[in-house]
């Protein structure tokens, strides 16, 4: 069983379809319980850092959230999460799962926020991406960009006046700051991954 984080700020219906459409048995929720016992974890996400963060605490979601130990993965603003901090409106503490912070995409003057179909280059980031072409166009919708401290992390970059990482991975956490979900056939074969890393 797959359980997608239930706190209000995500594109859930859509994650949930997705997930289902590729052979998951998926379960909205903000249980702690059925959250640790779930055979992976996704944390969506659209909206505000600050906002996000204060709503998985008021929900008692941080610390089920951040102790869970197997397969996890954050999808756009709930990759951005994962990381210690953003500056986004005044700063906010993350749930600190990969170390460095998030901050305001750096466009050059090009439209903010990025909207639309951008090229991911992939490096080794088996088995999350395993099959994927070396390089895949993905659906991203952001304002913001994570800064990993430990560049072994990033697993994808793309490029929108600025190389920007776009998929990490340390263990067994994963996070896409892209819309798999929206991503066509190549992100249903991202998710369908995912749904076997829960299932192994």
């Amino acid at each position: 069983m797959i359980a997608i984080v239930d706190y209000g700020m995500g594109n859930v219906t859509s994650a949930r379809m997705a997930l289902e459409h590729v052979g998951g048995q998926v379960e909205l929720t903000d249980d702690a319980d059925v959250i640790a016992a779930a055979d992976g974890v996704v944390l969506p996400g659209v909206g505000a850092f600050p906002k996000a963060m204060e709503e998985l605490r008021r929900r008692d979601l941080f610390e089920p959230v951040r102790a869970y130990r197997g397969p996890l993965l954050g999808i756009c603003l709930g990759m951005q999460l994962l990381f210690e901090s953003s500056t986004e409106l005044g700063g906010a503490q993350g749930l600190g799962l990969l170390e460095g912070r998030v901050d305001a995409l750096r466009a050059d003057g090009l439209k903010v926020p990025q909207i639309g179909w951008n090229e991911v280059s992939w490096s080794d980031g088996a088995p999350l991406t395993d099959g994927l072409p070396e390089r895949t166009a993905m659906y991203h919708v952001h304002s913001f960009a994570a800064r990993p401290d430990d560049e072994s992390v990033v697993i994808g970059t793309a490029e929108y006046g600025e190389r920007f990482a776009t998929a990490v991975r340390r263990d067994r956490v994963y996070g896409v700051q892209f819309h798999p979900e929206k991503s066509s056939a190549h992100g249903l074969a991202l998710l369908r991954n995912f749904v076997g890393l829960a299932t192994s």
